[in-house]
């Protein structure tokens, strides 16, 4: 069985920038085990399925070496480049259905960036957890629940000089959130040129530190919107040697996430 492939820079203005994403159309579905054995052997962030689902519509999966996500940014961001760019979609708006965060949308927008609609995260205010200050190195001024734990810290160099312990956060976390056990949002307000400053260290997903997440920022949109009169933003992920610049806009309860994608390898997967 021969599978299309392409592996895509996502969050990316040109190759080795953003987050890796392998895009791969079928047919239908393979079994869930194959689907995982797939992503183990493509060995990124994410590697996404999307089947079609009528005009316009596919179904999307996601999977990190590991485990299936039940929302993955940079990976839907992929599929979108995808299908505009070597799947000869032209339609004005793509639907991609899934199965633990809904329709999620994808259009293209004139300056040639794409644009995902997502929900925007539920997100709190909770007290401070001194085991995961003490993996992180540094206490943050702050946190916040939501489909994950995020610390918010003093400054950007605050957050680009975190060297966490990985296995101490693996097993530490919001055990009853979306993303589960080992799953960190680090956010400061500020940097070069932007509203804010994060990292992503997933090590309870089998990403020790992920290098732009989107679906990290629907969690980062509201949290700024809480703490400044602005509802749009440009925020910055601070992933060493890589990096990725990601719009995001706050609109009632749904989320705008833009980025640009390039595609570094396009291929056959043979099974």
């Amino acid at each position: 069985m021969k599978i299309p492939f392409a592996q895509i820079d996502a969050f990316a203005a040109r190759p080795f920038e953003g987050n890796q994403a392998c895009v791969m159309p079928l047919a239908q579905f393979l079994a869930d085990d194959v689907l995982q054995a797939i992503a183990a052997e493509n060995n990124v962030a994410e590697t996404a399925f999307i089947v079609p689902d009528g005009d316009g519509s596919w179904a999307l999966r996601w999977f990190t070496p590991t485990v299936e996500v039940p929302l993955c940014g940079h990976a839907t961001l992929a599929s979108g480049h995808y299908l505009y760019t070597h799947g000869g979609f032209a339609g004005d708006e793509i639907t991609f259905v899934t199965r633990q965060s809904g329709e999620l949308y994808v259009s293209r927008l004139s300056d040639g960036r794409l644009e995902m609609d997502f929900p925007a995260a539920k997100v709190h205010p909770i007290e401070i957890d001194e085991a995961i200050s003490a993996a992180m190195g540094a206490t943050p001024v702050e946190a916040w629940g939501g489909p994950t734990y995020c610390a918010v810290f003093e400054s950007p160099d605050v957050v680009k000089n975190l060297a966490p312990d990985l296995g101490a956060l693996a097993a530490l976390g919001l055990a009853d959130s979306v993303w589960g056990l080992g799953n960190f949002g680090c956010l400061a307000l500020g940097g070069e040129g932007v509203d804010a400053t994060s990292r992503f260290f997933a090590p309870g997903s089998g990403i020790p530190e992920d290098p732009a997440t989107g679906s990290w920022h629907t969690m980062i949109a509201p949290i700024l919107a809480a703490k400044t009169s602005k509802t749009a933003f440009e925020c910055y992920q601070a992933y060493p040697g890589r990096g990725a610049y990601v719009g995001c806009e706050l609109v009632d309860d749904r989320v705008k996430l833009r980025g640009s994608s390039v595609t570094v390898i396009e291929g056959t997967f043979q099974l």
